[in-house]
């Protein structure tokens, strides 16, 4: 069984590939803060659970229909989405270096918890026959670094396209003091809650395993 994977994100990939899967990624081409925005004008500001769960299921609904390589898609569709909220705030990408720097700075040596949201549609059968989805969360407690430590981190570019100002998994892995929850959340895609959603939709983990 295929999974397809509603999303450009480099982390989540490598994610499912170190655990054996090898998605189809489609970039879903969902323009996020207009979602954000057109959902908080309808109903007031969006906790952060409800946000990355909302980007999540517009990603992954974003690719229903559509064919990869001139067939259906016949498989699993997978959407997520991460939030950083830390200091009663919530934060994304920073995109700019003065942003990313500002939030290190409020979180330096502090914490925050990283959500993220996961979307699962069932495609098999090149039509959708149902979905299901949770949000997912990981505390992260951030080491003491000095100007300097901070300065160069952001200098590589990293953090500037990634929730929260940070990665676990590459150049940001030794600033991280702990994780309390499912590591894997901290990238973006909590590993344990897509197995719980693969087998709510009534198929089998191990099935998904494609990669040698």
């Amino acid at each position: 069984m295929r999974l397809y994977l509603a999303s450009t994100s480099p982390a989540r990939l490598q994610t499912l590939r170190a655990a054996g899967i090898e998605p189809i990624a489609i970039a879903p081409g969902v323009d996020e803060s207009a979602a954000v925005a057109a959902a908080e004008a309808a109903s007031g500001p969006l906790e952060a659970p409800e946000m990355v769960q909302l980007l999540a299921r517009l990603k992954a609904e974003a690719v229903v229909g559509r064919e990869h390589e001139g067939e259906p898609i016949d498989g699993l569709i997978l959407g997520g989405d991460s939030a950083f909220l830390t200091g009663g705030a919530i934060h994304g990408k920073p995109h700019l270096p003065e942003v990313a720097r500002e939030r290190w700075l409020s979180q330096n040596g502090s914490h925050g918890d990283l959500w993220s949201g996961h979307w699962l549609i069932d495609h098999r059968g090149g039509r959708a026959n149902g979905a299901v989805g949770r949000a997912d969360v990981a505390t992260v407690r951030f080491a003491a670094l000095d100007e300097a430590e901070i300065d160069a981190y952001i200098a590589t570019g990293e953090p500037l396209l990634v929730a929260g100002a940070f990665t676990i998994d590459s150049l940001g892995g030794p600033f991280i003091r702990r994780v309390e929850g499912d590591p894997s959340t901290v990238v973006g895609l909590s590993l344990s809650t897509l197995r719980d959603l693969v087998r709510e939709l009534g198929a089998d983990w191990p099935s998904l395993w494609n990669r040698r």
